[in-house]
């Protein structure tokens, strides 16, 4: 029996960078790979995260290109292609200071430039279209430390605001949703502890039992 695939597209967060380390990064303990343990073999979990990788913008800065997480979207789905469900969890990067982008402004971007796409990407192999479960990013504590104050001014209040927006971009286009409840972020303000991988890694196992019970 073909196993089923599931694509895991974000950025740091499913990377697994430890919060407050030097580019330091979780291997057996970040969420993908939790997941794809407590899934079985059954499924085949494939990581897509990327360090400051953002919806639409371009990360100006020497050395961070290629960071659009929109331009290596579609390449992204044809490579792994075929793909039975798409785990979305974008948005806090979009939510830097120097990209000026309202909450209502980022769940657009989302919907039109992501969820429309994904959903409509039909597989060269099977004909089939993957199934999305967007997941809201953590709560940014933009007071967590100085340079976090700075790169991601305003970012708390915005980010308060992402659960709802994302959860109704959900519902409107017939896509799987789970929020960011207890998903703490360690000494940056911005990556998750180990335990949020856990906690996200057994949330995500529910959704997924019930998607292919």
């Amino acid at each position: 029996m073909d196993k089923i695939r599931i694509l895991c597209y974000g950025d740091s967060n499913t990377w697994g960078y430890i919060s407050g380390s030097d580019h330091k990064r979780y291997m057996e303990e970040r969420w993908p790979r939790i997941l794809q343990k407590l899934l079985g073999e059954k499924y085949e979990i494939i990581e897509e995260g990327l360090n400051s990788r953002t919806l639409i913008s371009n990360d100006t800065r020497p050395g961070k290109e290629g960071k659009n997480g929109f331009e290596y979207l579609i390449p992204c789905l044809d490579t792994h292609d075929p793909i039975d469900l798409v785990i979305l969890m974008l948005g806090t990067n979009e939510l830097k200071y120097s990209y000026h982008k309202t909450p209502e402004e980022i769940g657009k971007i989302l919907e039109e430039y992501f969820v429309k796409i994904i959903l409509n990407r039909k597989s060269q192999f099977t004909g089939k279209y993957p199934k999305l479960l967007i997941v809201t990013p953590p709560l940014v504590n933009e007071f967590a430390d100085e340079r976090t104050k700075i790169k991601y001014k305003d970012a708390t209040e915005k980010s308060k605001k992402l659960n709802e927006i994302y959860k109704e971009v959900a519902n409107k286009t017939k896509c799987y949703f789970l929020s960011n409840k207890n998903l703490e972020t360690g000494i940056d303000g911005v990556h998750l502890i180990k335990e949020s991988h856990e906690i996200l890694a057994d949330e995500l196992k529910r959704i997924i039992n019930k998607i292919y019970s």
